[in-house]
């Protein structure tokens, strides 16, 4: 399965972003250049395949993000081999509205976990698509 990259130039500044054939893997939160996206995306974008027009949508929406819209990013994701409670805390974080806030203990239970507080907290420490998973 052929994996795909950009580096895309937002106002807030360059975004590295990948995906595979299924959905989106990996978002860099903006950097002062192109090559630091890259760098953020770590060794995941070795073998990937370079394809700015793929992203154009992702990128509108994350501009109209910036922006202080709420857009609602439709993009499938490629999330596969995260753990199961971190896909289920994420899904639970993707509800939260738009300048709300939750606790961690609010997220484990969603995530069918009331005791997973701390594991909820790792998750989001390792939300792979920041801003579309919104996180810290």
């Amino acid at each position: 399965m052929t994996d795909y990259y950009a580096v895309l130039p937002t106002c807030m500044g360059w975004m590295g972003i990948l995906a595979s054939e299924r959905g989106i893997r990996r978002l860099a939160l903006p950097q002062a250049s192109p090559q630091r996206a890259v760098e953020a995306l770590e060794a995941d974008v070795s073998g990937a395949e370079m394809a700015l027009v793929r992203f154009e949508g992702l990128r509108q929406e994350l501009e109209a993000c910036f922006a202080g819209d709420a857009p609602e990013f439709l993009q499938e994701l490629d999330l596969v081999g995260a753990p199961p409670f971190y896909l289920k805390a994420w899904a639970a974080c993707r509800s939260i509205p738009r300048g709300e806030t939750r606790s961690y203990a609010w997220l484990a239970a969603r995530a069918g976990s009331t005791g997973a507080v701390r594991a909820a907290g790792q998750a989001m420490a390792h939300n792979p698509v920041p801003i579309i998973i919104p996180c810290h």
